[in-house]
């Protein structure tokens, strides 16, 4: 494989100047399949995360969108952000939020885990068993869904920003 196939495909622009959904497309599979940050949402721990999450919002009466899988939700989610986040300015405090909770769900999740000395290699729904709260294992399993959410989101979101305004994302202060 030489260096010029390993390189994200470049995102190319219509007449009008949007984004052309299929060079949009190209670069998210792109990512999906060599960029393990985003190719996250593939992973069997992230899916059984998402369809719990699926499943936990119904059962407490969350409308949700019945998305197939946690790639489908992502892929979606991304271009629904681009769309709705169409300025430097607003994708950019699009991005900070995400990474903010990131953050925050990420900290959860490893305390969490800390506090009941659960496996992360192991099946996150299947170590929730061990936490004794409702509460808390609803927290755990969300914060572990979002955790792999946001990673694969500010990843893929902080390259488009890159290409879309010619530097680097900086979250705002």
């Amino acid at each position: 494989m030489t260096e010029q196939t390993n390189q994200p495909p470049k995102l190319e622009k219509t007449a009008s100047g949007d984004i052309n959904t299929t060079s949009l497309a190209d670069l998210l599979e792109w990512f999906l399949n060599n960029d393990g940050r985003v190719g996250l949402v593939r992973n069997p721990h992230v899916e059984e995360l998402f369809q719990w999450k699926q499943q936990d919002d119904e059962a407490n009466g969350v409308e949700i969108y019945p998305f197939e899988n946690a790639e489908a939700r992502f892929a979606i989610g991304v271009f629904q952000a681009i769309a709705e986040y169409d300025s430097e300015d607003t994708l950019r405090a699009w991005i900070t939020q995400v990474l903010q909770a990131l953050g925050e769900s990420k900290q959860m999740n490893e305390d969490i885990a800390a506090s009941y000395q659960l496996n992360s290699s192991a099946s996150p729904v299947a170590q929730a068993e061990k936490i004794s709260s409702d509460t808390e294992r609803r927290l755990y399993l969300s914060s572990g869904w979002l955790e792999a959410l946001c990673t694969a989101e500010v990843r893929f979101l902080g390259w488009v920003y890159q290409e879309l305004y010619g530097k680097p994302f900086e979250p705002i202060i």
